[in-house]
């Protein structure tokens, strides 16, 4: 099992996080949001934090919250994040959900996606649960054919604005459900050199489809493997929900792996605080076969 942080971020960095939040630096912004999966204590004082944060994010429901500000900053900005001889820009903003924009642990799927699609002539790319499209950006510098699907039109907007601050262009953007759109491909005949699907614990698709990770993960990944180039892929999930193991993708994917002769590796995505401590950020499985 490989536990995976990113190395190339400079825009990016988790300063400290305990007792339920992380504080982290966007570029020139630091940020105090809830981490649920940091259940230790705060390294740095909390006094520290606050003399450090321009913003801090409070629940008010399960769902939503405000931002706290302690310093002057604007509701949106860009970050950057090297690929290769180029890089890929971001632009970041204060939501009513807590995230800014990007998960900066999926840095490390974006620096395998990259390298794998960069020597192939014209890759074909899935992203599903596509969110603002790291990944789909990544894929497209990397020269692929990519379809990027998510189920909520702003952000296949804010990933359609990544994409142009970029200065790339022609991504296929799909507003719709991930598993109604697999099957879909599935009846087409469509297949795939590259895929990433980072599916939430809980969500819904555009016409209240319901997706809840453990009931529907199986059947689509049943559905993807069907979507998957058996010659030449690369498959990456993700899976962030408190509780799941790093053997869950892995007997996931087993199957396709011995059948295919396809390299299988598992692992945890993580990112190392400047104050000493490591958070973990959800487990993977990957397929890759050149």
């Amino acid at each position: 099992m490989q536990l995976l942080t990113p190395l190339h971020w400079q825009d990016y960095e988790l300063i400290d996080c305990g007792d339920f939040e992380k504080l982290e630096r966007f570029g020139n912004y630091i940020t105090i949001r809830p981490e649920p999966q940091a259940v230790w204590k705060k390294r740095y004082a909390y006094s520290e934090w606050e003399k450090l944060a321009h913003v801090k994010f409070v629940p008010k429901s399960s769902s939503s919250g405000d931002w706290k500000s302690f310093k002057k900053m604007p509701d949106q900005w860009t970050i950057n994040y090297p690929l290769g001889n180029t890089q890929i820009t971001l632009r970041l903003g204060l939501t009513s959900f807590k995230h800014v924009g990007v998960f900066p642990e999926q840095a490390c799927n974006w620096d395998v996606i990259y390298n794998f699609l960069v020597d192939l002539e014209k890759p074909k790319f899935l992203n599903l649960f596509a969110y603002t499209g790291g990944a789909s950006i990544a894929a497209r510098a990397a020269g692929a054919d990519v379809t990027h699907v998510d189920s909520i039109k702003q952000v296949v907007n804010w990933a359609n604005e990544n994409m142009q601050k970029s200065k790339l262009d022609n991504i296929r953007w799909m507003i719709d459900d991930a598993l109604k759109f697999v099957k879909k491909e599935q009846r087409r005949g469509n297949l795939y050199q590259g895929i990433i699907l980072d599916p939430p614990a809980f969500g819904h698709g555009p016409n209240g489809e319901k997706w809840k990770l453990e009931d529907n993960i199986l059947e689509m990944i049943d559905s993807v493997l069907e979507i998957v180039d058996p010659k030449q892929h690369l498959l990456i999930l993700n899976a962030y929900s408190l509780g799941f193991s790093a053997l869950v993708p892995e007997n996931l994917l087993q199957p396709f792996s011995a059948k295919h002769k396809s390299n299988l590796s598992i692992g945890e995505l993580f990112l190392n605080a400047k104050s000493g401590v490591k958070l973990p950020l959800g487990v993977w499985g990957r397929l890759e076969k050149k």
